[in-house]
């Protein structure tokens, strides 16, 4: 089980190179999720702990005490030490990481709704049938025949999900490799397994 972190202090450093995270909704809704602006600005805030992991790691190493400042563009500094690293990955890393795992399943799960239509669905269906049942003559017009009917805001979602599904696995790859770099210890294990056990033990 996760125990409580052993170096408060080191991450509170990390913390303060990272800016605000956004508070994760306390319960999804389907119109969080339709709202795609609003679901794509809260998946790119919560990356603001990925997009500057860099600064965030360096500054889990102990501040030299001939200095105030932490050097966070230094490439030679000495890696950090594993346990200070699990807990900046297991009560910083992985916490953010679940909170977009948990927005992105959900809203598949509405994406993939198989639940009576809905005001958006409906006006498609009848869209469909009433193409399928116009007459025309490409003879005179090679372009009539054509139809091409809106999305849906399911589809719409579904497509949004799915570019942000890969956006995820870019920046934790990106992610990963870094602890790897910078940390004692975390260059064997791929993110995929350890993100997943992890989760199984806090029950996400």
């Amino acid at each position: 089980m996760t125990t409580a972190p052993s170096s408060p202090a080191a991450l509170g450093r990390a913390a303060a190179a990272v800016p605000n995270q956004p508070t994760p909704p306390r319960n999804l809704t389907k119109q969080f999720c339709f709202d795609t602006t609003t679901l794509k600005d809260f998946l790119r805030l919560s990356r603001s702990l990925d997009d500057t992991l860099l600064p965030a790691l360096n500054a889990l190493h102990t501040p030299s005490r001939n200095t105030n400042t932490v050097r966070y563009t230094s490439h030679h500094l000495a890696p950090i030490a594993n346990s200070v690293c699990t807990d900046f990955v297991e009560h910083m890393l992985f916490p953010t990481w679940a909170a977009r795992s948990k927005v992105l399943e959900y809203c598949q799960t509405v994406a993939d709704g198989t639940e009576e239509l809905d005001e958006d669905a409906l006006r498609r269906k009848l869209e469909d049938e009433k193409a399928a049942k116009r007459v025309v003559d490409e003879r005179l017009d090679p372009y009539s025949g054509r139809y091409f009917p809106r999305e849906t805001k399911r589809e719409v979602l579904d497509g949004v999900i799915r570019n942000e599904k890969m956006v995820e696995t870019i920046v934790r790859e990106r992610s990963w490799r870094l602890v790897g770099e910078r940390c004692e210890g975390f260059g064997g294990e791929g993110w995929e397994e350890s993100f997943g056990r992890w989760r199984e033990e806090k029950g996400e």
